[in-house]
């Protein structure tokens, strides 16, 4: 979906103008609605790593950010910024509105990245990882908040992607690549829109919509779990594709 071209000379002034970009967002919620402690290791923790992560991706890679990176860099930042949020709601209380409205905006975002890198044609497969990995930690962030409300097992959400992938490490079958399909990118994109609007308390059974997308996610899940194990013969050294799945 997104890019990571061009030369790696600006790398390291990019990710660092980022940090202070992370840093300074840290700072605007701090000086006016209250950050405490928590949230502001949080916030840093996130920031530290999606750092180092990509600067490690990117120089590994000898590749630098593309245009749609940006946005997806930008995305970034208000996902620390819901992270130190969440950290800090149980000792600070946090406004839900402002947690819905970073979240939600960093969602909408996932759209316009896709389509800079398609658009200008630059699209790469680490840019998608990159990408990929935002989400999933926005998802991991979002269903901490809402379990909050409504339960522990809505962790199940943001945690399912990484369960699959710690078992991928482990078994070999679960490495192989799976086909395209609309219906999983479907599944998953639900996910971040329904747990907003779990946040937001405007749905009345939000309980309920949330338990349907993670009956959706756990039959995205158990198929692609079942079509690797069906096709665990005949693609033993393929590509893991678990380690990018959402």
């Amino acid at each position: 979906m997104i890019t990571l071209h061009h030369k790696t000379g600006p790398v390291v002034q990019e990710q660092a103008i980022w940090a202070g970009g992370q840093f300074l967002l840290l700072g605007v919620l701090g000086g006016t609605i209250g950050l405490g402690g928590l949230g502001w290791a949080a916030g840093l923790a996130y920031g530290f790593a999606t750092w180092a992560l990509l600067s490690y991706a990117l120089q590994r890679s000898g590749t630098s950010l593309g245009p749609a990176d940006r946005v997806t860099l930008g995305r970034g930042l208000l996902v620390g910024a819901v992270t130190a949020l969440v950290a800090d709601r149980a000792d600070e209380g946090i406004p839900t509105t402002i947690v819905v409205t970073f979240a939600a905006i960093a969602l909408a975002l996932d759209f316009v990245d896709g389509q800079v890198a398609r658009r200008t044609g630059t699209a790469s497969r680490l840019g998608a990882r990159f990408d990929m990995e935002v989400d999933a930690f926005l998802i991991l962030v979002l269903s901490a908040y809402v379990a909050l409300s409504f339960g522990p097992w809505v962790l199940a959400i943001g945690a399912m992607r990484y369960v699959f992938v710690a078992f991928s490490w482990k078994l070999r079958w679960m490495r192989g690549s799976l086909p395209h399909s609309m219906a999983r990118k479907t599944v998953a994109a639900v996910q971040g829109i329904v747990l907003v609007v779990a946040a937001s308390g405007v749905f009345p059974f939000g309980a309920v919509l949330v338990a349907l997308a993670l009956a959706s996610l756990v039959w995205s899940f158990g198929r692609d779990v079942l079509w690797l194990w069906n096709a665990r013969v005949a693609a033993p050294s393929a590509t893991v594709e678990g380690s990018v799945r959402v």
